[in-house]
Formats: structure tokens, C-alpha cells, sequence
């Protein structure tokens, strides 16, 4: 699994949890819908820190706490360029 996929998973998992939609995601956050269905589709692979920064604070998470999970924090961007 990428670094795009492990957060579009994040972000699903957390809105699951909240029984939010993508849209409602978008709406609470003030991220651009065209972004938040770029980042999960996969066309965005590098999501920027502001638009995370929102994401993590509508699901009432820091940026450190919506980034602190098992996935990521055992993921190597050197596999990744390989």
C-alpha cells in the first residue's frame, strides 16, 4: 500500500466512524470538494499539510494525532520509490 492509499483509507475509517459522507467531510472542513475527491481517488498522492490540517480538525484529531496510526508509522517512503 502507498502513503495516498494508507490516508484515503484514514480518512474513510474516520468518517465511517462519524457516519459522515466525503461530501459532509468536505462541507465541515472547508476543503474544496474537487480536492478531497482528488486526494481519494488517488490523483493527488501528496496531500498538503493544510488540507490535512482541516480534515484532522473536523474529525476533532491534531494533524499529529489523525497522522499517528499503525499503517503509516510503519510505512517507508523508501519502498515507496523503489
Amino acid at each position: 500500500m502507498n502513503y495516498s492509499e494508507l490516508i484515503v483509507n484514514r480518512i474513510n475509517q474516520q468518517c465511517k466512524l462519524k457516519g459522515w459522507s466525503i461530501n459532509k467531510l468536505a462541507t465541515l472542513s472547508g476543503v474544496k470538494q474537487s480536492t478531497l475527491d482528488n486526494i481519494m481517488r488517488g490523483i493527488t498522492k501528496n496531500p498538503g499539510l493544510v488540507s490535512l490540517h482541516k480534515i484532522a480538525n473536523t474529525f476533532n484529531m491534531t494533524l499529529a494525532e489523525f497522522l499517528d496510526f499503525e499503517e503509516l508509522n510503519n510505512f517507508s517512503f523508501d519502498d515507496e520509490e523503489n
